[in-house]
């Protein structure tokens, strides 16, 4: 029994589409975090890049449990003194709601350079129009 390790020309990436009306927040971040680390595939190695292109529609359509559409707030640090800045959930879903999930994603994915690689993966479109229609991507289901 040995252990699998994939090789760089052994990964086929697809692209999927996934439309986010309604689907919890944190729910649509784990499943796309997953299919952009790759571990829906079974060539999975945790030390490569194995994982596919994602396409998130509808970004202003997600929806978020309980209070916090009020109470969740999202903070961000100019690195100056006193250059804290915040918002909540409710202002920039208006605001900016492609950020939304941006985040909640990019918080599910490793902390280093592999993670940055594969958050690359990533596009969010706020409605349920895109660009990448010549790469046919697939539909995915929350």
């Amino acid at each position: 029994m040995r252990t699998y390790s994939a090789k760089p020309t052994e990964i086929n990436r697809k692209w999927y589409v996934v439309d986010a009306t309604d689907v919890p927040l944190g729910r649509l971040a784990s499943k796309v975090a997953s299919v952009l680390m790759g571990k829906h595939k079974p060539v999975f190695t945790p030390s490569m890049d194995t994982g596919d292109h994602v396409i998130v529609l509808n970004a202003s359509r997600v929806r978020v449990t309980g209070n916090k559409a009020a109470d969740k707030i999202y903070y961000r640090h100019s690195q100056y003194p006193g250059g804290l800045k915040e918002i909540t959930f409710e202002k920039l879903i208006v605001k900016q709601p492609e950020r939304i999930i941006e985040l909640a994603v990019k918080g599910m994915l490793p902390h280093n350079r592999l993670g940055r690689a594969m958050y690359r993966k990533l596009k969010v479109y706020k409605d349920a129009k895109h660009e990448q229609e010549a790469q046919k991507p697939e539909v995915m289901e929350i």
